[in-house]
């Protein structure tokens, strides 16, 4: 954060921002320099930033990326009405595989059902839901076809009230999302358990 710090005050970035940082590390970064943004996986199926990251970063001023906002695809689809691509990594994502997603199945059609009844369409709603979570928080959902561009950015068109947000999440209760968040052989580097090493 030091040398990022002389990189701003010499001009040469504007903003400093971090990626999957726990609480403690955003907490002694912001202390040597104003941390603009955090980017961390946030969706649907994936709230615990909810927990910490998030009530710090508004404390501090700091905005949040969300990345991942469709759960890997999963709401857009993915290995529910499209196949995976072989070479594809979800393949061997816990949440993808075998009973886990048998059971993220019925999440996934119960959340399609709540899509039409908001006539939109499922990753429209899940991307509305987070843009509906506060003026801090940007999703960045990734995609490689025009058309999915394309109807991401109509889900700023899409208006919820505080109890559509409620019924939404209801309908995605974290307690029932089947598989880890990540591989097993990432689980050490996941933002509560790892950290920045200290002086």
């Amino acid at each position: 954060m030091g040398e990022l710090k002389k990189l701003v005050e010499e001009g040469k970035i504007r903003y400093i921002g971090l990626s999957e940082a726990n609480v403690d590390s955003i907490k002694r970064a912001h202390a040597i320099h104003p941390v603009t943004a955090v980017q961390m996986e946030y969706s649907l199926w994936t709230r615990e930033i909810e927990e910490d990251v998030i009530p710090l970063c508004r404390e501090l001023g700091i905005g949040i990326v969300a990345y991942s906002p469709l759960g890997h695809g999963f709401f857009g689809g993915k290995a529910i009405t499209e196949s995976l691509p072989a070479e594809s990594l979800m393949g061997v994502h816990p949440r993808f595989t075998g009973e886990n997603l048998e059971n993220n199945k019925v999440l996934y059609a119960r959340f399609a059902n709540l899509a039409a009844k908001h006539g939109c369409t499922p990753p429209q709603l899940a991307l509305a839901w987070l843009l509906h979570q506060g003026d801090d928080v940007v999703p960045i959902p990734g995609t490689t076809k025009i058309k999915n561009l394309i109807a991401n950015i109509q889900s700023v068109a899409v208006k919820l009230t505080p109890e559509d947000l409620k019924e939404i999440a209801d309908v995605i209760p974290v307690s029932e999302v089947s598989g880890e968040r990540e591989l097993e052989v990432l689980s050490k580097y996941m933002y509560r358990v790892a950290n920045t090493p200290l002086k």
